[in-house]
């Protein structure tokens, strides 16, 4: 029997650290990631860093199904907390800055929001921040660390693949050495951080997704979120896919190596995500896409076939 198998969080049908199953045991109910929309932009689209944005991402930006910005933060928030409870009527909330880079302004602005985010309800247990690596400043990552003990805190990153000569491709805007170090930053301030990867950017083998998993392995990581790459109408990457499109991995494919990296990874990082979402009307490929407990439920079955474990292949790495 393999060590793995003894995992708490790890079960005969998922054989790997689910983010529920981490919620269960952490707050002992449903926890809810409510997405907010504090109306941010992104370096890498307003000239900051570059202009334009990743190739893949849209006109939008980054969190497509975040809050309306031009709404009031407690008025996104209990939106969408109302939906929630007239399914699940008791739960505990995570307030999640999604859209852009919610670490790009002043500092001043960004207490504020956060302040305001956190006081919302009494059952938020945590406040999650999407943003760049090369947007967090010194004084932003003072910030946090303050804002940690009061609240927890977790910041997620968008890496998406460690290979240079891809990240110039899209247009990423920041080398893999500044990702590192603001991983290295946040966690010697106690800050929880979880990392975006997308498997089948341009050109990329599967080996060299693999490395990517292994890369974000080693370094001190608590979640990961694991995306195919979704090309969507009116991005960089979309027009060129249409005038002249390339091979996109299927359906097999892909279960195949989102289940070498899991594999490969340290079985306490918390899987949130094995695949995501492509507002539908904006998807051009690729169409399996669409349908995400497909793609999940591949991805346990071929686990279970295989016997594949979360950590597998961790001692090794």
């Amino acid at each position: 029997m393999k060590v793995v198998k003894k995992m708490t969080l790890m079960t005969p049908e998922k054989h790997y650290h689910t983010l529920h199953n981490h919620f269960l045991q952490t707050y002992g109910t449903k926890v809810f990631k409510i997405a907010l929309n504090g109306g941010f932009s992104c370096p890498n689209i307003d000239g900051t860093v570059a202009f334009g944005g990743c190739t893949f991402c849209s006109s939008l930006g980054s969190g497509d199904f975040a809050g309306n910005k031009n709404e009031p933060l407690s008025a996104q928030f209990e939106k969408v907390r109302t939906v929630m409870m007239q399914k699940w009527p008791e739960g505990k909330y995570i307030v999640y800055f999604q859209a852009n880079t919610n670490t790009h302004g002043p500092l001043e602005r960004l207490r504020a929001l956060y302040e305001e985010a956190i006081s919302l309800h009494p059952d938020i247990v945590k406040i999650s921040i999407a943003t760049r690596p090369d947007a967090l400043p010194d004084d932003v990552l003072d910030y946090l660390s303050d804002l940690n003990r009061r609240m927890p805190v977790q910041v997620e990153l968008g890496l998406q693949t460690i290979h240079e000569e891809t990240a110039r491709l899209v247009n990423r805007g920041h080398d893999l050495a500044c990702f590192d170090n603001a991983v290295k930053k946040l966690h010697a301030r106690g800050i929880e951080v979880v990392v975006h990867i997308i498997n089948g950017l341009p050109g990329e083998t599967k080996t060299m997704m693999i490395e990517t998993a292994r890369h974000v392995n080693r370094l001190p990581i608590q979640g990961i979120k694991i995306h195919m790459l979704h090309i969507m109408k009116h991005t960089v990457m979309g027009m060129a896919y249409e005038q002249a499109p390339w091979p996109l991995p299927d359906l097999e494919t892909y279960v195949d190596i989102t289940i070498e990296q899991l594999r490969w990874l340290n079985p306490d990082i918390i899987i949130h995500r094995l695949t995501g979402d492509a507002p539908g009307p904006l998807l051009i490929a690729p169409d399996w896409t669409r349908k995400k407990f497909v793609v999940t439920n591949e991805i346990d079955k071929k686990m279970r076939r295989l016997d594949a474990w979360q950590g597998d292949y961790h001692e090794t790495t």
